[in-house]
């Protein structure tokens, strides 16, 4: 059963700013070092730009297609820096660990195109395909940088975006560890 856009917003909506809200405060369960990456990043701002998702359900022009696009690519990269922050410690195990210069870096001063090549090579099963997924929304998220011509789509890609952003939260939040069963954020 597929829901009204508005419904699956709303429940992006709810999942995220549960998320965020949830590893804010990890502190004392979690690792030190995660509970510390976790409370200097700006995850309140991640649920900011969750609740303006439902700003992106109607007929969209090009300049709202463009800031839906940019505001679809920075909470696909926050819930990408959530993943590696809540598991730092694996993270920094890894030996596909993001380097620059071969410095570590956090998860938190990584852009996209790392963690994309990251995820692909020790996060993502082989039969999962988030990779194509994401590199299209950070192919039209891009068209922020609005001189150069650029693939923005229609409204239609935006919305059925949209409905694979649900997806995608989920699928990192069913990954994350949860106390118990009822510290787990919903969607609803």
């Amino acid at each position: 059963m597929s829901l009204p856009l508005t419904e699956t917003v709303r429940r992006t909506t709810c999942l995220i700013q549960g998320m965020m809200e949830f590893w804010k405060e990890a502190h004392g369960w979690a690792p030190i070092e995660a509970a510390e990456l976790l409370n200097k990043s700006m995850l309140e701002w991640q649920a900011s730009l969750a609740d303006q998702l439902s700003g992106w359900c109607g007929v969209l022009n090009d300049g709202q297609l463009i800031l839906a696009w940019a505001n679809i690519g920075a909470l696909v990269e926050g819930q990408m820096k959530l993943f590696l922050s809540v598991y730092y410690q694996d993270y920094l195990k890894d030996v596909d660990v993001i380097k620059k210069n071969g410095k570590i870096l956090d998860p938190d001063g990584v852009t996209l195109e790392p963690l994309i090549i990251f995820f692909k090579r020790s996060i993502w099963d082989p039969d999962e395909e988030w990779e194509t997924w994401v590199r299209m929304v950070q192919q039209r998220r891009n068209a922020i940088h609005a001189f150069k011509a650029k693939t923005i789509g229609s409204t239609d890609e935006l919305h059925a975006a949209l409905v694979k952003l649900l997806d995608f939260v989920n699928s990192i939040n069913e990954r994350l560890p949860y106390p118990d069963g009822h510290y787990v954020p919903r969607e609803y």
